[in-house]
């Protein structure tokens, strides 16, 4: 019998597209998948063929004074970008999870009301925060971990958010005392709000919980970190990653380049507003023997004449794009790296916020890519990097062995058949 199946992703690209992945294969099983969004993401979701339903996660306003909130919000914060990790706490991370927790006070106006119009079978959500009305809606939850998978933290792995080494336990431990002492007066907000929704205080510095019922995490086996307490199974899956799928991508000729490899570059929908970050790339590429293609978001008008080896547009289907690349520099979010090992496709990441810092971390300490400072690299050590992501056997190797693996895991039609267990 069809089940319906409701999908709470968080307002951001990432954690939307990797549900998308995952609703295209729960109706490919004959089940109906719906989306709760925000409301600046409604059409995002309807564009892939969703229904979706509004729940507020902030004052109302339409949507696309939604996108300039976030979009100025980022942009506001790019002199933190330059800061290391510890050092972003008290700006950057303090005002996201401000805004996150606010985000929880708000959906629980709407989210009874929408739960119980859609009456769905089971709830999937893939947030950082515990939103009460879907723990007590009375159905299995499930939570989705798509950023890095220390989300669900044990005492011998780097601290979500921190960019540490798996082995440096003096960076894990300042990081978490830090995070611990900036969070205190928030954290103790948070937990009034669930005691007035009869949620039990979390303990200082979490947010959110496993679900009782089912987590799945993305990240796959080649990167996983080294757990003192292994996740059980029962409650525990990793999908290997989740790539949802996208229309075809046919590259546009690159006049004198077309024999030359393929670079793929993004930063995210809210990175790209570092216009002056993404200009140095594209003049530093447009020396190198390679075509590009870069990603810019919404500014393309800030663009001038482009070195001809070198093609700008506003959004790309990403899967089908790295698909084809030789090589990718990206901001280190959890899409772009599950889908860069995913296809067998090395990467630089340059991070600047959240788990990106996690990820590039990991990229360089697997062996699979690089990790590049966002802003202190020259022209030289770029194309020292692309010239090993291209050549280096070693690392050719491990990409082939994580995509051959990902790739015969099928993690979306994984989690497709673990959800409809559920329900």
């Amino acid at each position: 019998m069809p089940k319906t199946i409701a999908f709470f992703p968080e307002a951001a690209f990432g954690p939307a597209l990797n549900s998308v992945g995952i609703a295209q294969a729960v109706e490919a099983r004959g089940h109906k998948a719906v989306f709760l969004s925000d409301p600046g993401f409604l059409e995002v979701y309807q564009g892939y063929g969703f229904e979706a339903h509004p729940v507020n996660l902030s004052e109302p306003m339409p949507p696309e004074e939604m996108a300039k909130f976030w979009e100025d919000f980022i942009n506001g914060h790019i002199p933190n970008f330059r800061k290391s990790p510890i050092d972003q706490l008290d700006n950057y991370v303090k005002e996201c999870w401000e805004a996150i927790v606010d985000s929880a006070r708000w959906a629980e106006k709407d989210l009874p009301g929408v739960l119980a119009k859609i009456q769905p079978d089971v709830v999937c959500v893939d947030n950082v925060v515990l939103f009460p009305a879907i723990k007590q809606y009375g159905k299995p939850w499930v939570r989705i971990i798509s950023c890095s998978e220390n989300e669900i933290e044990d005492p011998d792995i780097p601290p979500h958010l921190s960019g540490c080494g798996e082995e440096d336990q003096a960076c894990h431990e300042a990081f978490r005392t830090r995070f611990n002492e900036v969070i205190a007066p928030l954290h103790a907000e948070f937990n009034a709000f669930l005691e007035q929704c009869g949620e039990a205080p979390y303990p200082l510095g979490q947010f959110f919980e496993a679900s009782p019922y089912m987590n799945l995490l993305l990240y796959p086996e080649p990167v996983k970190f080294r757990r003192r307490h292994p996740l059980p199974p029962e409650r525990f899956q990793y999908l290997e990653g989740s790539v949802r799928r996208e229309k075809p991508y046919e590259v546009p000729s690159f006049p004198g380049y077309d024999d030359k490899p393929l670079l793929y570059i993004s930063y995210g929908s809210l990175g790209a507003g570092d216009t002056e970050l993404l200009k140095r790339i594209i003049a530093a590429v447009g020396k190198l023997p390679y075509r590009a293609l870069v990603n810019v978001g919404d500014y393309e008008d800030q663009y001038g004449e482009l070195p001809a080896n070198v093609k700008i547009a506003g959004w790309f289907p990403q899967p089908s794009v790295i698909a084809q690349a030789d090589a990718v520099i990206h901001h280190g979010g959890n899409n772009s790296f599950t889908e860069c090992l995913y296809f067998g496709k090395p990467a630089i990441i340059m991070p600047y916020v959240w788990d990106g810092h996690d990820n590039a971390t990991r990229v360089q300490e697997t062996g699979h890519g690089f990790k590049l400072h966002r802003y202190d690299w020259t022209e030289e050590e770029l194309a020292q990097k692309l010239e090993a992501c291209l050549n280096d056997l070693a690392m050719k190797q491990k990409l082939l062995a994580a995509a051959s693996h990902m790739q015969a895991a099928h993690g979306t039609e994984k989690a497709a058949q673990i959800i409809e267990e559920l329900a």
